[in-house]
């Protein structure tokens, strides 16, 4: 059994921009738009990653007292067992 997968459309091929001499032809410049855009997401990018580094740090930090407390309870069971004997 053969399947074929293609793509929906007139099938035009490769599209190669060259000039008559050889060379190829440089894309265009992006707009001040592109550019903003480009910016913009960017920073959104990087505000989310910190974000998330202070949310994991906040969490973090949350957890210490809860240590603290878990290990002065396993302490305190600890003597009462070497107390009793």
């Amino acid at each position: 059994m053969k399947i074929i997968i293609q793509q929906p459309g007139p099938r035009s091929g490769a599209d190669i921009d060259m000039n008559a001499d050889g060379t190829f032809v440089d894309p265009p410049a992006p707009t001040v738009a592109e550019r903003v855009l480009r910016a913009a997401i960017v920073a959104a990018v990087l505000a989310a990653g910190l974000a998330i580094a202070m949310l994991a740090l906040w969490f973090a930090l949350i957890l210490i007292p809860v240590a603290i407390g878990a290990a002065l309870v396993a302490w305190a069971a600890w003597r009462w067992r070497v107390w009793r004997g």
